[in-house]
């Protein structure tokens, strides 16, 4: 297993929404405790996304009335302590640069927006789950492939945790290439209901967030900071 742990890209503007998204997101994932084992479990169920009862809610006098509202809701949910603070590990070291980028307000939009093409793709090939999907780490896979874009030299220091302990540093691009590798892998091995991690969500994530930066990157340009700044280039907004 590997860890990002922090990288070496500077920002200009203090990251505000990434600090407020993270903030929300263990304020949800606290309040959802206190509601006790039976509370906590209904509360994913209801706001959590389900496809099957997304596109087929219509069907059930039962169905509940926010069930258009579930693509966002789940994100701000989480199945346990170590998929809230993962989440949002990543968030934070990816984040704060992408927010940067795009502004506070863009960078929200965005963040949202990729959490639910996450959500799309992952239907699109399990329409009939009934499992609660909940968690931001769709949203968050967009951002790392805005990351990728943006940042492919940035230097990403990896706690390795496997026989052994160890901090060493990485390209950007083969940290972040090596993880989406690693998802379309576990996603053509069919293996997103063991661990029940929602592999397919962070492909659809991912290539968004990559998709739509390499986009907006040929419309607008690129162009560099100054001579001595380390980053690689910064859009034109």
């Amino acid at each position: 297993m590997f860890f990002p742990i922090k990288d070496d890209q500077p920002t200009l503007r203090s990251p505000h929404v990434t600090i407020a998204l993270i903030l929300i997101n263990a304020a949800v994932f606290l309040f959802t405790k206190t509601l006790g084992s039976e509370g906590y479990q209904a509360t994913l169920v209801f706001y959590g996304y389900i496809p099957h009862l997304y596109l087929h809610g219509g069907q059930y006098l039962d169905a509940p009335t926010w069930l258009i509202a579930t693509p966002l809701t789940s994100m701000f949910l989480h199945g346990g302590w170590m998929h809230l603070i993962g989440n949002m590990l990543f968030l934070w070291i990816f984040g704060n640069n992408i927010e940067d980028y795009f502004g506070p307000i863009r960078f929200l939009a965005f963040y949202l927006i990729s959490g639910i093409a996450a959500i799309a793709l992952y239907t699109l090939f399990n329409p009939s789950s009934q499992v609660p999907l909940v968690g931001a780490s769709g949203a968050i896979a967009g951002v790392m492939g805005a990351y990728f874009v943006l940042h492919p030299r940035a230097r990403i220091t990896i706690l390795i945790v496997f026989f052994f302990i160890m901090l060493r540093e990485f390209p950007a691009k083969f940290v972040l290439g090596f993880w989406f590798l690693y998802q379309i892998l576990m996603s053509t091995l069919d293996l997103s209901s063991g661990g029940g991690i929602a592999w397919l969500a962070h492909v659809g994530g991912f290539a968004f967030g990559y998709l739509l930066l390499r986009l907006l990157l040929k419309l607008r340009g690129r162009r560099r900071m100054g001579p001595d700044e380390p980053r690689i280039y910064r859009m034109q907004w």
